[in-house]
């Protein structure tokens, strides 16, 4: 788990994010596994949730609505209400954007163990623009339903 963390921590430092670091996937799930305490939080939107899928056990708060992509003016609020300042965080979008955004909030607002999750859960998109599972958390094979 250190392992992870270190590895999290260099990425942050490389790309010079102001949060704690940056997980793969797997290193997002073994993290989840290895401290009982830490959360993934999901910040797609409920459309996504309900098309493509969802992670049993994650908290969900929407970065941003559907249709429109309306940013959640309350997202601040809902975070601190729904999780501890000193509880890991692990955020997740579809592709590593909008969870990166939420991350650097996160940490603007105290949250001191805040991490991005690349690649997000679908992942990149092919040349066609495509989602065909070339990395991202379902790709992985971890753990999610309809």
């Amino acid at each position: 788990m250190n392992e992870i963390l270190v590895r999290a921590k260099q990425r942050a430092i490389a790309q010079q994010l102001p949060y704690e670091g940056a997980l793969t996937p797997q290193e997002a799930y073994q993290l989840l596994q290895s401290l009982p305490n830490a959360k993934l939080v999901d910040v797609r939107t409920r459309a996504e949730l309900e098309l493509v899928g969802r992670v049993p056990q994650a908290v969900h708060i929407e970065w941003a609505s559907y249709p429109g992509m309306v940013a959640n003016a309350n997202f601040s609020n809902e975070l601190t209400q729904q999780v501890s300042k000193d509880t890991p965080l692990i955020f997740m979008c579809r592709t590593g954007g909008r969870s990166h955004n939420a991350a650097v909030v996160a940490e603007s607002l105290g949250f001191i163990q805040a991490y991005n999750m690349l690649e997000g859960f679908e992942g990149e998109a092919n040349q066609l623009k495509q989602r065909t599972l070339i990395n991202g958390w379902r790709h992985a094979g971890l753990p999610w339903v309809n």
